[in-house]
Protein backbone atom coordinates (compact mmCIF):
# COMPACT_ATOMS: atom_id res chain seq x y z
CA UNK A 1 0.00 0.00 0.00
CA UNK A 2 1.86 2.99 -1.27
CA UNK A 3 1.69 6.97 -0.02
CA UNK A 4 0.41 8.93 -2.96
CA UNK A 5 2.96 11.28 -5.21
CA UNK A 6 2.44 14.96 -4.12
CA UNK A 7 3.92 17.86 -5.62
CA UNK A 8 4.55 20.53 -2.51
CA UNK A 9 3.78 24.45 -2.91
CA UNK A 10 6.71 26.37 -3.79
CA UNK A 11 8.02 28.52 -1.01
CA UNK A 12 8.51 32.25 -0.89
CA UNK A 13 12.45 32.77 -1.88
CA UNK A 14 14.22 32.61 1.41
CA UNK A 15 11.85 30.76 3.54
CA UNK A 16 12.07 27.10 4.86
CA UNK A 17 9.48 25.35 6.69
CA UNK A 18 9.05 23.96 9.90
CA UNK A 19 9.17 20.62 9.16
CA UNK A 20 11.94 20.90 6.48
CA UNK A 21 14.48 22.14 9.37
CA UNK A 22 13.37 19.82 11.83
CA UNK A 23 13.89 16.73 9.01
CA UNK A 24 17.29 18.62 8.34
CA UNK A 25 18.67 18.64 11.64
CA UNK A 26 16.71 16.01 13.32
CA UNK A 27 17.20 13.20 11.19
CA UNK A 28 13.26 12.75 10.43
CA UNK A 29 13.30 11.67 6.67
CA UNK A 30 9.98 12.62 4.84
CA UNK A 31 8.73 10.62 1.76
CA UNK A 32 6.88 13.91 0.54
CA UNK A 33 7.40 17.63 0.80
CA UNK A 34 3.98 19.27 2.87
CA UNK A 35 1.74 20.89 0.71
CA UNK A 36 -0.78 23.15 1.21
CA UNK A 37 -3.96 22.27 3.67
CA UNK A 38 -7.25 23.69 4.81
CA UNK A 39 -6.64 22.41 8.52
CA UNK A 40 -3.56 20.38 8.53
CA UNK A 41 -0.49 18.89 6.49
CA UNK A 42 0.25 15.66 5.46
CA UNK A 43 2.59 13.99 8.44
CA UNK A 44 6.36 13.62 7.48
CA UNK A 45 7.48 9.94 7.30
CA UNK A 46 10.52 8.58 8.66
CA UNK A 47 12.20 5.38 8.37
CA UNK A 48 10.97 3.13 10.80
CA UNK A 49 12.98 2.33 13.98
CA UNK A 50 11.78 0.21 15.94
CA UNK A 51 12.88 -1.01 19.64
CA UNK A 52 11.04 -3.59 20.89
CA UNK A 53 9.94 -3.44 24.72
CA UNK A 54 10.18 -6.97 26.40
CA UNK A 55 7.52 -7.62 28.95
CA UNK A 56 9.29 -8.27 32.75
CA UNK A 57 7.19 -11.15 34.53
CA UNK A 58 7.20 -12.27 37.91
CA UNK A 59 7.12 -15.23 38.78
CA UNK A 60 3.74 -15.90 41.30
CA UNK A 61 4.92 -16.62 44.91
CA UNK A 62 3.54 -19.96 46.00
CA UNK A 63 2.06 -20.06 48.79
CA UNK A 64 3.20 -22.02 51.94
CA UNK A 65 1.25 -25.58 52.66
CA UNK A 66 -0.44 -26.10 55.93
CA UNK A 67 2.28 -28.36 57.70
CA UNK A 68 -0.66 -30.67 59.74
CA UNK A 69 -2.95 -30.99 56.90
CA UNK A 70 -1.63 -31.41 53.42
CA UNK A 71 -3.32 -30.84 50.36
CA UNK A 72 -3.87 -29.22 46.77
CA UNK A 73 -3.61 -25.77 47.58
CA UNK A 74 -6.41 -24.27 45.20
CA UNK A 75 -5.58 -21.94 42.21
CA UNK A 76 -7.01 -18.52 43.08
CA UNK A 77 -9.87 -17.63 40.64
CA UNK A 78 -8.11 -14.45 37.81
CA UNK A 79 -9.35 -10.58 39.11
CA UNK A 80 -12.51 -8.98 37.61
CA UNK A 81 -13.76 -5.78 37.84
CA UNK A 82 -15.38 -4.81 40.91
CA UNK A 83 -19.00 -3.22 41.40
CA UNK A 84 -17.19 -0.14 41.67
CA UNK A 85 -15.41 -0.30 38.21
CA UNK A 86 -17.85 -2.37 36.28
CA UNK A 87 -19.35 0.23 33.25
CA UNK A 88 -22.99 0.60 32.90
CA UNK A 89 -24.24 -1.95 30.08
CA UNK A 90 -25.23 -0.98 26.74
CA UNK A 91 -23.90 0.98 23.95
CA UNK A 92 -23.17 5.46 23.92
CA UNK A 93 -24.77 6.93 21.82
CA UNK A 94 -22.87 9.22 19.80
CA UNK A 95 -24.78 12.78 18.76
CA UNK A 96 -23.49 12.92 14.67
CA UNK A 97 -24.96 16.05 14.16
CA UNK A 98 -22.99 17.42 17.02
CA UNK A 99 -19.87 15.79 16.21
CA UNK A 100 -20.06 17.23 12.62
CA UNK A 101 -21.12 20.88 14.22
CA UNK A 102 -18.04 21.10 15.72
CA UNK A 103 -15.71 20.13 13.00
CA UNK A 104 -15.40 16.08 12.63
CA UNK A 105 -14.89 13.67 10.39
CA UNK A 106 -18.42 11.56 10.34
CA UNK A 107 -18.08 8.56 9.37
CA UNK A 108 -20.74 7.33 6.84
CA UNK A 109 -21.70 11.07 5.69
CA UNK A 110 -20.11 12.65 2.69
CA UNK A 111 -16.25 13.39 2.18
CA UNK A 112 -15.34 16.46 3.31
CA UNK A 113 -11.77 18.25 2.50
CA UNK A 114 -11.02 17.44 6.12
CA UNK A 115 -11.88 13.18 5.90
CA UNK A 116 -9.65 13.52 2.73
CA UNK A 117 -6.72 14.64 4.54
CA UNK A 118 -7.33 11.85 7.25
CA UNK A 119 -7.29 9.80 4.65
CA UNK A 120 -3.67 10.57 3.66
CA UNK A 121 -2.54 10.69 7.35
CA UNK A 122 -3.82 6.95 8.25
CA UNK A 123 -2.00 5.54 5.28
CA UNK A 124 1.09 5.04 6.34
CA UNK A 125 -0.13 4.28 9.88
CA UNK A 126 -2.51 1.31 8.58
CA UNK A 127 0.78 -0.25 6.57
CA UNK A 128 2.87 -0.06 9.59
CA UNK A 129 -0.17 -1.59 11.63
CA UNK A 130 -0.78 -4.58 9.30
CA UNK A 131 2.02 -4.72 6.65
CA UNK A 132 1.58 -4.88 3.06
CA UNK A 133 2.34 -6.57 0.01
CA UNK A 134 6.36 -6.06 0.64
CA UNK A 135 6.54 -4.18 3.71
CA UNK A 136 6.20 -6.38 7.13
CA UNK A 137 4.04 -4.61 10.02
CA UNK A 138 6.11 -2.52 12.82
CA UNK A 139 5.74 -4.29 16.34
CA UNK A 140 2.65 -3.25 18.02
CA UNK A 141 2.23 -0.96 15.40
CA UNK A 142 -1.97 -1.04 15.71
CA UNK A 143 -0.81 0.70 19.20
CA UNK A 144 -0.68 4.12 18.38
CA UNK A 145 0.34 7.18 20.38
CA UNK A 146 -1.33 10.46 19.34
CA UNK A 147 0.38 13.80 21.23
CA UNK A 148 1.95 16.97 20.81
CA UNK A 149 4.65 18.96 22.05
CA UNK A 150 2.40 21.80 24.29
CA UNK A 151 -1.50 22.22 25.28
CA UNK A 152 -3.89 23.35 22.60
CA UNK A 153 -2.38 22.33 19.52
CA UNK A 154 -4.85 20.01 18.44
CA UNK A 155 -3.70 16.32 19.71
CA UNK A 156 -7.52 15.31 20.74
CA UNK A 157 -8.86 16.80 17.54
CA UNK A 158 -6.52 14.75 16.01
CA UNK A 159 -6.86 11.68 17.61
CA UNK A 160 -10.87 11.35 16.79
CA UNK A 161 -10.48 12.06 13.44
CA UNK A 162 -8.04 9.54 13.33
CA UNK A 163 -10.23 6.95 14.72
CA UNK A 164 -13.48 8.45 12.59
CA UNK A 165 -11.35 7.59 9.66
CA UNK A 166 -10.40 4.26 10.78
CA UNK A 167 -13.42 2.74 11.52
CA UNK A 168 -14.57 3.52 7.12
CA UNK A 169 -11.69 0.79 6.80
CA UNK A 170 -13.03 -2.58 5.86
CA UNK A 171 -13.15 -4.73 8.98
CA UNK A 172 -11.03 -2.54 11.36
CA UNK A 173 -11.95 -2.36 14.98
CA UNK A 174 -10.47 1.09 16.65
CA UNK A 175 -10.35 1.45 20.64
CA UNK A 176 -9.68 4.96 21.06
CA UNK A 177 -8.41 5.72 24.85
CA UNK A 178 -8.41 8.06 26.61
CA UNK A 179 -4.70 8.32 27.87
CA UNK A 180 -4.59 12.15 28.74
CA UNK A 181 -4.81 10.78 32.38
CA UNK A 182 -4.72 14.29 33.82
CA UNK A 183 -7.01 16.37 31.66
CA UNK A 184 -9.07 13.72 30.15
CA UNK A 185 -11.01 15.25 27.07
CA UNK A 186 -12.08 11.90 24.38
CA UNK A 187 -15.79 11.08 26.45
CA UNK A 188 -16.62 14.69 26.72
CA UNK A 189 -15.82 15.71 23.55
CA UNK A 190 -17.74 12.47 22.24
CA UNK A 191 -20.26 13.05 24.62
CA UNK A 192 -20.02 9.84 26.02
CA UNK A 193 -19.95 9.10 30.04
CA UNK A 194 -18.05 6.74 31.59
CA UNK A 195 -15.68 6.92 34.88
CA UNK A 196 -12.98 3.61 35.37
CA UNK A 197 -10.70 2.87 33.03
CA UNK A 198 -7.24 2.43 31.92
CA UNK A 199 -5.61 3.08 35.21
CA UNK A 200 -8.08 1.26 36.95
CA UNK A 201 -7.10 -1.37 34.88
CA UNK A 202 -3.59 -1.34 35.56
CA UNK A 203 -3.88 -0.70 39.58
CA UNK A 204 -6.29 -3.21 40.22
CA UNK A 205 -5.98 -5.84 37.25
CA UNK A 206 -8.63 -5.41 36.01
CA UNK A 207 -9.45 -7.05 32.55
CA UNK A 208 -9.88 -3.99 30.40
CA UNK A 209 -12.54 -5.54 28.22
CA UNK A 210 -15.08 -4.90 30.82
CA UNK A 211 -14.27 -1.39 30.96
CA UNK A 212 -14.42 -0.26 27.29
CA UNK A 213 -17.53 0.89 26.53
CA UNK A 214 -19.06 0.45 22.82
CA UNK A 215 -20.64 3.77 20.72
CA UNK A 216 -23.16 3.57 18.20
CA UNK A 217 -21.08 4.31 15.38
CA UNK A 218 -19.79 0.93 14.12
CA UNK A 219 -16.72 -0.45 14.63
CA UNK A 220 -15.44 2.66 17.79
CA UNK A 221 -15.07 2.12 21.23
CA UNK A 222 -13.74 4.32 23.82
CA UNK A 223 -11.69 3.40 26.99
CA UNK A 224 -12.18 6.17 29.56
CA UNK A 225 -9.05 7.49 31.31
CA UNK A 226 -10.34 5.99 34.69
CA UNK A 227 -9.72 7.69 38.60
CA UNK A 228 -6.57 9.97 38.61
CA UNK A 229 -3.46 8.87 40.58
CA UNK A 230 -0.68 10.47 42.00
CA UNK A 231 1.74 7.83 40.37
CA UNK A 232 0.49 8.10 36.95
CA UNK A 233 3.50 8.19 34.86
CA UNK A 234 4.50 4.96 37.06
CA UNK A 235 1.56 2.91 36.42
CA UNK A 236 2.25 3.60 32.72
CA UNK A 237 5.50 2.69 32.53
CA UNK A 238 4.66 -0.64 34.55
CA UNK A 239 4.41 -4.10 33.58
CA UNK A 240 1.28 -4.10 34.18
CA UNK A 241 0.61 -1.22 31.47
CA UNK A 242 2.76 -3.40 28.77
CA UNK A 243 0.78 -6.38 29.47
CA UNK A 244 -2.91 -4.23 29.43
CA UNK A 245 -1.40 -2.76 25.54
CA UNK A 246 -0.63 -6.46 24.80
CA UNK A 247 -4.26 -7.75 25.56
CA UNK A 248 -6.05 -4.80 23.73
CA UNK A 249 -4.35 -6.09 20.90
CA UNK A 250 -4.58 -9.64 21.20
CA UNK A 251 -8.05 -9.66 21.38
CA UNK A 252 -9.09 -8.91 17.91
CA UNK A 253 -6.12 -8.80 15.13
CA UNK A 254 -8.02 -5.91 13.03
CA UNK A 255 -7.90 -3.49 16.10
CA UNK A 256 -6.11 -0.81 16.13
CA UNK A 257 -5.86 1.20 19.55
CA UNK A 258 -5.26 4.91 19.47
CA UNK A 259 -4.07 6.43 22.69
CA UNK A 260 -5.02 10.49 23.27
CA UNK A 261 -1.82 11.18 25.79
CA UNK A 262 -0.70 14.35 27.61
CA UNK A 263 1.72 16.29 25.14
CA UNK A 264 4.79 15.44 25.78
CA UNK A 265 6.69 18.72 27.58
CA UNK A 266 3.48 19.17 29.75
CA UNK A 267 3.71 16.31 31.75
CA UNK A 268 5.55 13.00 31.77
CA UNK A 269 2.68 10.20 31.11
CA UNK A 270 3.80 10.25 27.30
CA UNK A 271 7.42 9.04 26.76
CA UNK A 272 6.00 6.20 29.87
CA UNK A 273 3.57 5.01 27.68
CA UNK A 274 5.38 5.36 24.18
CA UNK A 275 7.62 2.25 25.47
CA UNK A 276 4.45 0.15 25.27
CA UNK A 277 3.80 1.60 21.73
CA UNK A 278 4.20 0.83 18.30
CA UNK A 279 3.63 3.83 16.37
CA UNK A 280 3.68 7.73 17.58
CA UNK A 281 1.97 10.52 15.92
CA UNK A 282 3.39 13.90 16.91
CA UNK A 283 0.88 16.63 16.27
CA UNK A 284 3.24 20.62 15.26
CA UNK A 285 1.05 23.36 15.73
CA UNK A 286 1.99 25.36 12.30
CA UNK A 287 1.41 29.00 14.34
CA UNK A 288 2.26 27.41 17.48
CA UNK A 289 5.14 24.88 17.90
CA UNK A 290 8.76 26.44 18.18
CA UNK A 291 11.41 25.05 16.33
CA UNK A 292 13.20 24.20 19.66
CA UNK A 293 9.51 22.71 21.20
CA UNK A 294 9.92 20.13 18.32
CA UNK A 295 13.23 19.15 18.92
CA UNK A 296 12.61 18.73 22.91
CA UNK A 297 9.29 16.60 21.96
CA UNK A 298 11.71 14.38 19.38
CA UNK A 299 14.63 13.75 21.96
CA UNK A 300 11.56 12.31 24.80
CA UNK A 301 9.99 10.13 22.10
CA UNK A 302 12.79 9.36 19.80
CA UNK A 303 13.81 5.69 19.86
CA UNK A 304 11.18 3.78 21.24
CA UNK A 305 8.86 3.88 18.20
CA UNK A 306 8.27 5.29 14.42
CA UNK A 307 7.89 8.80 15.03
CA UNK A 308 5.21 10.62 12.14
CA UNK A 309 4.99 14.23 12.52
CA UNK A 310 1.15 16.04 11.47
CA UNK A 311 1.52 19.56 10.77
CA UNK A 312 -1.73 20.98 12.19
CA UNK A 313 -3.24 24.57 10.74
CA UNK A 314 -0.37 24.76 7.82
CA UNK A 315 -1.90 27.34 5.35
CA UNK A 316 0.17 28.86 2.15
CA UNK A 317 -0.17 32.44 1.78
CA UNK A 318 -0.77 33.53 -1.71
CA UNK A 319 -2.15 29.96 -2.76
CA UNK A 320 -6.07 29.56 -3.65
CA UNK A 321 -5.75 26.13 -4.12
CA UNK A 322 -7.52 23.93 -1.57
CA UNK A 323 -7.37 20.59 -1.53
CA UNK A 324 -10.48 18.14 -1.62
CA UNK A 325 -11.99 20.96 -4.73
CA UNK A 326 -11.16 17.55 -6.81
CA UNK A 327 -14.89 16.32 -5.65
CA UNK A 328 -16.02 19.87 -5.21
CA UNK A 329 -16.36 19.80 -1.59
CA UNK A 330 -12.97 22.25 -0.89
CA UNK A 331 -14.24 25.68 -1.95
Amino acid sequence: MGIPDMKPEKPSRGMTSLIERASARYGLSASSEPRARKRLDVPLIPEPDVVAVEAVSQAPVEPALPEVQPQAVPVPAPIKATPRLAQAAGTAEINLQRLADLGFIVPGHPPTALSEEFRIVKRPLLLNAFGGRSTPSVDRGRAILVCSAHPNEGKTFCSINLAMSLVNERNVEVVLVDADVAKPEILSTLGVTGAAGLLDAITQNVDPESLIIPTTIPGLSVLPAGHQSPNDTELLSSTEAFTLVEALLAKNPARIVIFDCAPALAASPASALAHHIGQILLVVRADRTSENDLSEAVKLLAGQAPIQLLLNGMTFPGSSQKYGTYYGYGG
